[in-house]
């Protein structure tokens, strides 16, 4: 599973690529939910005047004012999980990638108990057959492994980075933005 600093950084990009329509649509819901909580705030300050000017009794504004402050914290806590998703995303993808770039170096530094961690985190269903190992990767290694082994074999027919990867660059799918 090993690919170089090239690749890496060319997954890198296509991960950030493929990310842009999630960016968008968290975006867009922390949009959505910075105007509901604005549009909240409004009518708690409006109301609030109204108190002051008697026009609504006290009970009304308490209850009132009560539900649209737990409807405030809800659209907070929903915007704070939409920034903390996408930058998890990245991240995670990121660190996931460079795991497998450097696995096997890290796995030949490592402890036996950390080996076997390692192992666990990225292989399942290992086979012993007549003194060979088979080994199926888990996911996103296995998808990395398989992309490696098309990038060695068609090698020389594909030269530059940008024409993508057999594997990873297939049908167009059916969002075409």
């Amino acid at each position: 599973m090993h690919f170089d600093e090239e690749i890496l950084e060319w997954v890198k990009a296509a991960l950030m690529a493929s990310h842009a329509d999630d960016r968008r649509e968290h975006e867009q819901a922390i949009h959505r939910c910075q105007v509901e909580y604005k549009r909240l705030d409004d009518r708690l300050h409006a109301m609030y005047l109204d108190k002051l000017d008697d026009r609504i009794d006290t009970a009304f504004y308490d209850r009132m004012s009560a539900q649209w402050r737990t409807e405030q914290t809800r659209l907070l806590r929903e915007i704070e999980r939409h920034g903390s998703a996408e930058e998890s995303y990245m991240a995670d993808g990121i660190r996931l990638l460079e795991l497998g770039r450097n696995a096997s170096r890290l796995f030949a530094k490592q402890p036996v108990h950390e080996k076997k961690r390692l192992l666990n985190l990225v292989l399942s269903n290992c086979q012993w057959d007549k003194g060979d190992v088979h080994a199926v990767c888990r996911q996103p290694f296995d998808l990395l492994a398989e992309t490696v082994a098309s990038g060695t074999t068609v090698g020389a027919q594909q030269t530059a980075l940008s024409s993508g990867s057999p594997v990873w660059l297939g049908n167009l799918d059916s969002n075409q933005d």
